[in-house]
C-alpha cells in the first residue's frame, strides 16, 4: 500500500514526483515526524534493517523459492496496492492463480462493506484467519493478531511464514547470488518458520500473539470453584 511506502521511508522508482507523492502521504499519516529539524531518512540504511515492506516481485520470488509452484492459489489481504498495474505484474506472472477481496466477491456482495476500511479489513483477516498458509510480509497489529489466532485455533501448529527481512535484503541485494543458492536459503527460512508456528508464550511476550497453551481466558481459573453459598 502506498501508506506502507511511504511510512517505510522506502521508494520503488525515485524521482522527483514520486518523492512528492510519498512526501505529502507521511504528512498526512506522521504530521511532521519525518521533516522535524536533525530528522535524516535513510531508506537504505531502513530496507538492511527489515523495515521496509517486501514488494510484489520480492514476495513471488521468496514464495517460488520457498517451493510454492505458479499453480498455487493465493489470496492476496491488502488495500490500495502502491502503483498496482507496474507493480504487480511480476508476481501475477509467477502465480496467475493471485486472488482479492474484489476478484472473489461482486460489486453487490462488497457494497456494505467498501467505504469502511475496518470492515473491508475484516473481510481479509477472515480469510487468512483459515488460509491453510498465512504469510506476513509487514509488521503492524494485523499479522500480530493473526498469527495468535492462527496459534490459538490450531493448538499451536498453525502454517505461517514469517520471513527474515533483514536477511532477504542481503539475499535479494546480492549480484552474484544463483538461483540455486537462493532457493536453499529460502527453504531454510521457511522450515525455520515452520518450527517458529508451534512457540509457546514466554514470560514477556503478548498472549495476542502467543495465547498457547494457556490462553488468558482460561489462565488463573481454580480447579474447584467454591459454591455460591445462599444468604
Amino acid at each position: 500500500m502506498q501508506d506502507m511506502v511511504a511510512f517505510s521511508c522506502c521508494v520503488f522508482d525515485g524521482g522527483d514526483e514520486e518523492k512528492k507523492e510519498l512526501d505529502e502521504a507521511r504528512e498526512r499519516g506522521w504530521r511532521g515526524k519525518f521533516t522535524r529539524p536533525g530528522r535524516v531518512i535513510r531508506p537504505g540504511a531502513i530496507r538492511m534493517n527489515g523495515k521496509c515492506p517486501l514488494t510484489p516481485l520480492e514476495v513471488g520470488l521468496m514464495l517460488r523459492g520457498m517451493g510454492f509452484s505458479n499453480k498455487t492459489s493465493i489470496y492476496l489481504a491488502s488495500g490500495r496496492i502502491y502503483k498496482a498495474e507496474k507493480n504487480m505484474a511480476p508476481l501475477l506472472e509467477m502465480f496467475p492463480l493471485l486472488q482479492t477481496k474484489e476478484t472473489l466477491a461482486s460489486d453487490e456482495e462488497l457494497a456494505p462493506f467498501k467505504n469502511f476500511s475496518s470492515r473491508m479489513a475484516a473481510i481479509d483477516y477472515s480469510v487468512c484467519v483459515h488460509s491453510e498458509v498465512f504469510v506476513t510480509t509487514q509488521g503492524g497489529n494485523f499479522p500480530h493478531f493473526l498469527l495468535g489466532h492462527r496459534r490459538y485455533l490450531y493448538g499451536g501448529h498453525s502454517k505461517t511464514i514469517k520471513p527474515d527481512k533483514r536477511r532477504l535484503a542481503v539475499l535479494f541485494d546480492s549480484p552474484r547470488i544463483g538461483w540455486k543458492s537462493l532457493k536453499r536459503q529460502l527453504l531454510n527460512m521457511r522450515s525455520h518458520s515452520d518450527a517458529k508456528g508451534i512457540q509457546l508464550k514466554r514470560a514477556n511476550e503478548s498472549v495476542y500473539t502467543f495465547p498457547c497453551p494457556d490462553c488468558m481466558c482460561h489462565s488463573n481459573k481454580p480447579e474447584h470453584p467454591k459454591s455460591i453459598q445462599a444468604r
